[in-house]
């Protein structure tokens, strides 16, 4: 076996390659590079799930980074349970093939209660006082306290919401390269998602992301340093890439006009109620799924999908747990989950960094309202209360979709802005030309005699 590393650089494409990246292009002097048509929707939970898997999304079941559970009638978003993927995932597979094989899964999503041997992923806790404490869940449970003390605490506003920046992917980085110097897996899976968060705020093209191409290829640079001074085969891959937009779609203000939506008045604010409505829709980046708990509306709501400015494409829902509609935008559009009419009755959370509560993803969580005069302050008060025990509600999240420069999720794209996928010539694998053949060449790396290749 080979001792491999799959670095997953989140966004990053052949279009982002150049004088920003110049560690990341000596890698690639040494290896073979190739794009990709991603997985659909190019969405980090499903892209994943048909890396480790091979599987498409009809068969592992992630139809986006969240769905509609229809038997509870909620939105369920960014869960992390592993038994959610279904199939049989790479690391079972080459364990059941090959006595010794070890596999460490750092922050590659649905990690908890995998069945790597490490894993270490992203989860608060949630005390009954309503705090929410950030936190790393691991495998084994033990890990979580070892790899702090040497690391200190995960940078968890660094993860995500309005300062979300570099200091994640350092941290996770310099958790792979412990994870390896008291492990020594056989494959190492890490996720690095800092250009994520500057592409959809300022979109591809931007000067501003120079400086964040800069900071993400440092932090690659250092860790194929590391793992090719211990020998270790290393693979570079994203999960997708990201267009510029402009164009906001609000497909639930549609079907609130057309009378498909319930709304439920819950102390003078909105909220949606799902299993009441008769139609809406799921939205994540630049696909939705639109579930129609009323049959006898497809047709129309189809109608009404293609007759929607800044929406491209209608499709039928691959799984139990997708849409009966699937609904892609043009290039340049995104979609939102916005169903207010009314800045004044949108629910609270809708201006907090809250990834379980709302109806859809929401980019917009990486922006300060530009209208708070004093953003800090009012952070700073928040933590303050906190700090005392006081509940508080850090609603500093603008309402204004327009601020979004970025997105993803379609699968239909320039070859600029596919996916890639890196090893190095020695491997001497085929090149990818699908998402749900990463799985096959994973197992190639490992494998591969190189003595033959």
């Amino acid at each position: 076996m080979n001792r491999v590393a799959v670095i997953n650089v989140v966004g990053l494409t052949k279009s982002l390659l150049g004088e920003h990246t110049p560690r990341i292009n000596s890698y690639l002097e040494g290896a073979v590079l190739s794009s990709f048509r991603p997985a659909f929707p190019a969405v980090t939970c499903t892209a994943q799930s048909s890396y480790v898997t091979g599987q498409p999304v009809s068969e592992h079941g992630v139809v986006a980074n969240g769905w509609y559970d229809r038997e509870n009638a909620e939105v369920k978003f960014w869960k992390q349970s592993n038994h959610i993927v279904q199939g049989e995932k790479v690391w079972d597979i080459l364990r059941r093939e090959n006595d010794g094989f070890t596999c460490a899964k750092l922050f590659w999503w649905y990690n908890m209660y995998s069945t790597a041997d490490w894993t270490i992923t992203p989860r608060p806790m949630y005390p009954a006082d309503g705090r929410k404490v950030f936190d790393v869940y691991t495998q084994p449970m033990g890990m979580r306290e070892e790899v702090k003390a040497d690391l200190g605490e995960f940078p968890f506003p660094a993860f995500w919401g309005p300062r979300a920046g570099i200091d994640s992917s350092k941290w996770i980085a310099d958790s792979a390269m412990w994870a390896e110097d008291h492990h020594e897996p056989t494959l190492s899976l890490v996720y690095l998602p800092h250009l994520d968060y500057c592409l959809q705020q300022y979109g591809p093209g931007d000067e501003r992301v120079n400086v964040e191409l800069t900071q993400i290829d440092n932090v690659v640079g250092g860790l194929v340093d590391f793992y090719n001074d211990r020998g270790i085969e290393v693979i570079i891959l994203s999960e997708y890439g990201i267009s510029k937009v402009d164009q906001p779609v609000h497909l639930n203000r549609v079907f609130r006009e057309k009378g498909w939506i319930t709304i439920k008045d819950e102390l003078g604010l909105e909220l949606l109620d799902c299993g009441a409505s008769k139609v809406f829709a799921v939205a994540d980046h630049q696909a939705a799924h639109i579930y129609v708990n009323d049959k006898s509306l497809i047709d129309e709501v189809k109608k009404v999908l293609l007759e929607t400015e800044g929406v491209e494409e209608v499709r039928v829902g691959e799984h139990d747990r997708a849409g009966d509609l699937v609904a892609i935008s043009k290039e340049n559009a995104w979609f939102t989950y916005y169903y207010w009419q009314d800045d004044q009755v949108a629910p609270d959370f809708a201006r907090c960094v809250d990834i379980h509560r709302k109806v859809g993803y929401d980019p917009v969580e990486l922006f300060l309202d530009p209208e708070l005069k004093f953003p800090m302050l009012k952070v700073a008060k928040f933590l303050a209360k906190k700090k005392l025990g006081f509940r508080a509600m850090l609603d500093v999240i603008p309402l204004d979709a327009d601020l979004v420069k970025g997105s993803h999720g379609r699968d239909n794209v320039v070859e600029g802005e596919q996916p890639i996928f890196a090893t190095s010539k020695k491997l001497n694998l085929t090149e990818v030309s699908a998402a749900e053949q990463v799985c096959e060449r994973i197992i190639e790396a490992v494998t591969k005699d190189l003595k033959e290749g």
